[in-house]
């Protein structure tokens, strides 16, 4: 299902809109799950998410296979596990629609980083599947699946 003129959302008092996508991050191994806002992230090569997240949903952080990953924070040590996306219908208002999802990712690779503090989703196992459209002095955006 195409997500089209989704509005952007605001993360924090002060900060700009952004392309956030409401969505639930699961465990496949433990069925635990958490619903968050994720950013869309262009300049993001993987998705990743705050290390205490893999840990909320009862991955062994330290684990996964691990590296060191340069961020805009400087290096960070990276854990990567296994997860399942589901991304959440939301409203032209911006509010999110819990009970139905418009698009499923399972087992994807996601980075676990300690001084991450928001779901990127990046280009490896996210954007890679979809056709993105940022529409900025409307301030919404559109993602198509694409395989």
């Amino acid at each position: 299902m195409p997500i089209t003129g989704y509005p952007f959302s605001i993360l924090g008092a002060g900060n700009i809109p952004k392309p956030l996508l409401p969505i639930s991050i699961t465990n496949p191994y433990t069925g635990q799950s958490l619903f968050q806002w994720a950013l869309i992230d262009t300049g993001a090569d993987i998705c990743a998410v705050p290390a205490w997240i893999a840990i909320a949903l009862g991955h062994d952080l330290k684990a996964g296979a691990t590296s060191s990953i340069g961020t805009g924070n400087g290096h960070s040590d990276a854990y990567r596990h296994t997860m399942n996306i589901e991304i959440f219908k939301i409203s032209h208002a911006g509010t999110q629609d819990p009970n139905t999802v418009v698009h499923r990712i399972p087992d994807t690779p996601i980075t676990c980083m300690q001084n991450l503090s928001v779901v990127l989703l990046g280009v490896n196992g996210f954007l890679q599947n979809f056709k993105l459209t940022i529409d900025y002095p409307r301030s919404n955006f559109s993602i198509n699946y694409q395989k």
